[in-house]
């Protein structure tokens, strides 16, 4: 950090399993993402290319290299794996991430219906080529899953062979695990906590009052997806107590 200040909370140091920032690239020029990690690689974890724009991004492989030069992983959306397995082409997926050096994976099933047994086959399959994250929540607003189902598919996920499990929500954090108005189902989450280890799961949160909510409920060192390039900086600070919403959270309670 540029200088000391106290009663700062500790962060986790890279490379870490806990309390990582999932970034979403939605798709960042080759520029835009060297000045990106520029002044933003202490603090992102991994990289996720949103949805299918790996597939549409001229000059990809120089893009990646851009995030391996920081050593950021990099993982493809989870609706190309999707976009690959209802078109037949599981193994073209494989050979796709072995092409271009992806060595994470997202396994989900939010556009498409996939029998979970099946879809921890898959998880189970790619375990033996990278490192698996997987999605649970579906992308329709209108398909609620109960809170028991929840837990019942991240820990069948997990024993599959999922580092993480990610909750759904989106890119605009209004599905899944949030209300249509970006509220959080905090009984949802409170439920799933009471179940499955906090640090298995990567909570998408792409809006500042969600992240706020999840520093509050679990502190600085939980796990966010889905964040914005340009928010990197600013989750951060929001981390650690120096953002107006979080400034006093980690204060000795003479000083606040």
């Amino acid at each position: 950090m540029n200088f000391h200040l106290s009663q700062i909370p500790e962060r986790n140091t890279k490379p870490r399993e806990h309390g990582i920032t999932m970034v979403m690239d939605k798709g960042l020029s080759i520029q835009e993402a060297a000045n990106f990690m520029s002044v933003s690689h202490p603090h992102v974890d991994i990289v996720k290319l949103g949805f299918g724009t790996s597939y549409v991004t001229p000059n990809l492989k120089e893009k990646l290299e851009i995030y391996r030069s920081y050593d950021i992983p990099i993982y493809f959306g989870g609706t190309l794996f999707e976009a690959f397995l209802v078109r037949n082409q599981f193994e073209d997926y494989i050979n796709v991430c072995r092409e271009f050096g992806v060595q994470y994976m997202e396994v989900s099933d939010g556009s498409i219906t996939i029998p979970h047994a099946e879809k921890c086959g898959y998880i189970e399959k790619l375990t033996k080529h990278g490192i698996v994250l997987s999605e649970v929540g579906s992308k329709d607003a209108a398909h609620i899953i109960p809170p028991y189902k929840w837990i019942e598919l991240m820990k069948a996920e997990i024993e599959a062979g999922s580092t993480y499990v990610i909750a759904e929500a989106r890119e605009a954090g209004n599905v899944g695990i949030y209300r249509g108005s970006g509220e959080v189902r905090e009984g949802l989450v409170q439920e799933i906590l009471t179940q499955i280890p906090e640090e298995k799961i990567i909570w998408e949160a792409p809006q500042k009052a969600q992240q706020l909510y999840f520093l509050e409920l679990i502190g600085c060192n939980v796990n966010l997806g889905n964040i914005a390039p340009s928010e990197v900086i600013a989750l951060e600070s929001m981390r650690i107590g120096l953002r107006g919403d979080t400034f006093s959270l980690y204060l000795d309670k003479e000083t606040a």
